[in-house]
């Protein structure tokens, strides 16, 4: 029942510390405009770099935009890491490993679920060669299968490689922060225990035995192997939102409103009311320079 409490807790605050975290970007002010194109919201011109502005007097026609080009860049940025594939190849095959088996482990755990609603509702998940086995049941036995044993291996061959990739590169090895180097073992770590408590199941019907026992808040077996392994996924839910791994939060602002922000700035707009609060920001820094001033401090002596 504990393990059950403990599981519910960590989901809920990955889930509220997650919107907490997306709430306070969205409230950020105004970035510094850059004007970095292409921008894909650019109708007809994002193929070679164009923008609305290009056109004689652009504030008096209408600008046309593309919700389906900016969909189509952010889904290439999210399932396949584009910017990492074009700029750091060698490193992308081991952060792409690690992020595919995340999705597949993703997945893995919503059929898991599914397939402990399917068991508690009594139909059992289980091969389709037995008679009166649904289709449903079928497909949450084999996809369980596939998807599980896919994301146990890419997760924790990415984690694992890529923290070995941080200690030995000399040049990596000078950007890597303690911290860095602990995300990535607290994921390999959450990960090696999955494999090592359902690994001698690949069916993963322990898997959906015990999910079936944490939905109904009913007390369960656990063995020192699980209990460690739900104690590691509970922890890695808890601190994900709080490090730097929560860029899968940041993403979408910085894309979205750095590197694709182009809104026409004309008077009466809402961008105009955005500018203008921007400009009377007074950022609170600790810190001080000879170029920056902290603060609250006197201004230095020229």
């Amino acid at each position: 029942m504990a393990l059950a409490v403990f599981a519910y807790i960590s989901m809920v605050l990955f889930i509220g510390i997650t919107a907490y975290k997306a709430r306070k970007l969205a409230q950020l002010p105004l970035h510094g405009r850059m004007e970095l194109y292409p921008v894909p919201g650019e109708k007809g011109r994002h193929e070679y770099g164009g923008s609305y502005y290009e056109e004689a007097e652009w504030w008096k026609k209408p600008r046309e935009l593309s919700k389906g080009t900016e969909l189509k860049e952010m889904l290439k940025e999210m399932l396949f890491i584009k910017k990492l594939f074009e700029n750091q190849r060698p490193l992308w095959w081991l952060s792409y490993a690690l992020h595919l088996g995340i999705y597949f482990l993703a997945a893995w755990s919503v059929l898991i679920i599914a397939g402990a609603f399917t068991e508690l509702a009594g139909l059992p998940v289980k091969a389709g060669a037995a008679a009166g086995t649904s289709l449903w049941a079928v497909l949450l036995y084999y996809l369980g299968i596939f998807t599980g044993v896919v994301g146990f291996a890419l997760a924790a061959f990415g984690s694992g490689a890529l923290f070995l990739r941080r200690v030995f590169d000399g040049t990596l090895k000078k950007y890597t922060t303690p911290q860095e180097y602990f995300n990535l073992l607290l994921v390999f770590a959450a990960v090696v225990s999955g494999l090592t408590v359902w690994g001698s199941d690949p069916t993963f019907g322990n898997a959906r035995s015990v999910m079936a026992h944490v939905l109904s808040l009913t007390s369960f077996a656990a063995g020192p192997l699980l209990v460690l392994h739900v104690i590691l996924v509970g922890v890695m839910f808890i601190y994900i939102p709080l490090s730097k791994m929560s860029h899968y939060v940041g993403k979408y602002f910085t894309f979205h409103k750095v590197l694709w922000e182009n809104e026409p700035n004309v008077a009466g707009s809402e961008m105009e009311h955005k500018v203008k609060q921007a400009l009377g920001y007074r950022p609170q820094n600790a810190w001080s320079a000879p170029h920056v001033k902290a603060a609250g401090a006197p201004a230095p002596e020229k």
